[in-house]
């Protein structure tokens, strides 16, 4: 049988594929239009030096247009001269099992397709990021190379080939290429049983203990079914919308108080099951409640930390933990209790990768509801639930009385993240600016009754490899020990979305309403910043 033809198509370069902290994001429109996905392939694979002979994972979360998608980068992947890919039944991976996949095959790097927590569907958005052969976001030297490549693209080189079938496991050739389809689940649990004490958890879960995981009509499902009901024992029904849908059920697959209200509410209620989880669009982010209780992530960070030589993996003790710059210092009382270094980055998990790599941190997390481990080198959703199932487990404790001992042994650092999402790039930009140009001057000047003590536009020097990162946020610090912090986000589509970080410790009184605790910051910021002239908004769109 004779291979198909190697097909060169003219193109020319399209603006704004540049890729931000987790890869090129834009409405699924956008990607659709012709040429649009095959020009940022193409660009990736040649920023990265050619593909020829390489070995590349493939897979992402199930939304509109990945099988598409999937289809259009393998025939590409092809003509440009890969040698074997790696594709998860279905076209299926979650990102922390894509990580896995790529490190346990050592392969040469893979290609996730998702959006992570924005809303799927023909009208809402979609993504696709290279991860490198550590299994972790490609660095900014790659991404920049990728973008500098789609300003310049002449051509690309793709295959004239019918669809193949994913939904069957094995290996079928592809021109010159091998396509392997393997069980996007099957490794991944194999690594999380090897992690933790899956006999203990199974007791816990014998004894009487309930929980939910609401995996939001996303990826997690069938991993989260296969891990907590058919290894652990979990009843049937512990898992609540477990069947991945290509707009997420039409919901917003975020997991956080807003987007998964139904299982806040749940567990706020009477008759609330011990533990709540829920995970996002591709697996990688994680929120936890208790009966009566919400873990923020930056608390949970901190928890984690503290109890992880609970598991197995961890019993040895950390090297360290790291934490993106606007993530509480919550973990940061721990790293000082336990004598570990401590590494504050930019947002976006690749900032952890050197440090992981490196031996110098095991657990990482930030703000946005990511956690993660040196396991792999991407936050992991389920991860973070198995963990706490692990500690839920040693301790014998519920989630309140965790939460509890953890304050009164390290204090409670108040947090809260406001949002204020499609504001005017034009206004959102001055609004920085303007901070931007006052920092060097705000020592001493008091905002609502707080002092400054300092400011910084956040810099970050790499200690593994020396690379900079600037402009990664306006931090102000008060002299009572709370923080403010401004950044723009780099995940949406359309606008540009504020976040304002809002921190304040309490080495008592830990028992207060979050937005209580936190007033005088919130006024301290609005004062400082100026947020309702610069955006016409009075409130947030979201409070996390």
């Amino acid at each position: 049988m004779t291979a198909p033809a190697i097909r060169t198509v003219p193109t020319r370069p399209v603006e704004g594929q540049k890729p931000g902290t987790s890869g090129l994001r834009k409405k699924t429109r956008v990607f659709m239009q012709p040429g649009y996905l095959e020009n940022f392939t193409q660009a990736l694979f040649d920023a990265i030096g050619g593909v020829q002979g390489r070995t590349l994972v493939v897979g992402g979360d199930g939304r509109f247009f990945n099988d598409r998608a999937i289809q259009i980068i393998l025939r590409m992947a092809a003509a440009n001269g890969v040698a074997r890919a790696i594709v998860g039944q279905g076209g299926i991976l979650s990102t922390p099992a894509a990580s896995h996949l790529i490190r346990l095959r050592g392969t040469d790097g893979g290609i996730i397709l998702s959006a992570s927590h924005n809303p799927g569907g023909e009208d809402e958005d979609f993504g696709m990021k290279f991860n490198g052969p550590n299994g972790g976001p490609a660095p900014e030297s790659v991404t920049d190379a990728i973008f500098a490549r789609t300003t310049e693209l002449a051509e690309y080189r793709t295959l004239d080939t019918p669809d193949l079938d994913l939904s069957a496991r094995g290996e079928t050739a592809l021109g010159g290429m091998t396509v392997e389809i393997v069980d996007p689940v099957a490794d991944y649990a194999a690594l999380m049983e090897r992690l933790f004490d899956f006999a203990a958890i199974r007791d816990l879960f014998a004894s009487g203990f309930t929980m939910r995981f609401d995996a939001m009509h996303a990826v997690t499902g069938p991993y989260a079914r296969e891990i907590l009901e058919n290894r652990l024992g979990a009843p049937a029904g512990t898992v609540l919308n477990g069947t991945p849908s290509p707009d997420f059920g039409g919901g917003h697959p975020d997991p956080n108080p807003v987007w998964a209200r139904p299982l806040v509410d749940l567990m706020m209620g009477e008759g609330a099951p011990d533990f709540a989880a829920a995970s996002d669009g591709d697996g990688d982010r994680n929120m936890i409640l208790g009966r009566g209780v919400y873990v923020t992530p930056s608390d949970s960070l901190a928890v984690l930390a503290a109890n992880a030589t609970c598991a197995p993996a961890y019993a040895g003790g950390l090297a360290g933990i790291a934490r993106s710059m606007p993530t509480s210092r919550a973990a940061d009382r721990v790293a000082d209790r336990l004598g570990i270094g401590m590494y504050e980055t930019p947002t976006g998990w690749k900032f952890f990768g050197n440090l992981l790599d490196a031996g110098r941190v095991t657990i990482c997390g930030e703000e946005s509801a990511g956690t993660g481990s040196d396991h792999v080198r991407e936050k992991d959703g389920l991860w973070a639930v198995l963990l706490w199932l692990n500690i839920l487990a040693a301790r014998r404790l519920s989630v309140a009385e965790v939460m509890a001992r953890h304050w009164a042994e390290f204090g409670r650092n108040y947090y809260s993240r406001h949002d204020y999402e499609a504001v005017a790039a034009d206004r959102a930009n001055a609004l920085m600016d303007r901070l931007r140009s006052m920092t060097e001057f705000l020592p001493g000047q008091s905002f609502a009754g707080l002092t400054v003590e300092a400011a910084d536009d956040f810099a970050y020097v790499d200690p593994v490899d020396g690379s900079t990162s600037a402009r990664q946020g306006i931090r102000v610090m008060f002299d009572d020990g709370s923080r403010v912090v401004f950044r723009l986000s780099g995940t949406g589509t359309e606008g540009a979305t504020l976040r304002v970080y809002l921190e304040r410790f309490a080495a008592d009184r830990h028992n207060l309403p979050a937005d209580q605790a936190l007033a005088p910051v919130i006024a301290a910021a609005e004062a400082l910043a100026l947020i309702h002239d610069h955006t016409g908004r009075d409130a947030p769109d979201v409070t996390t």
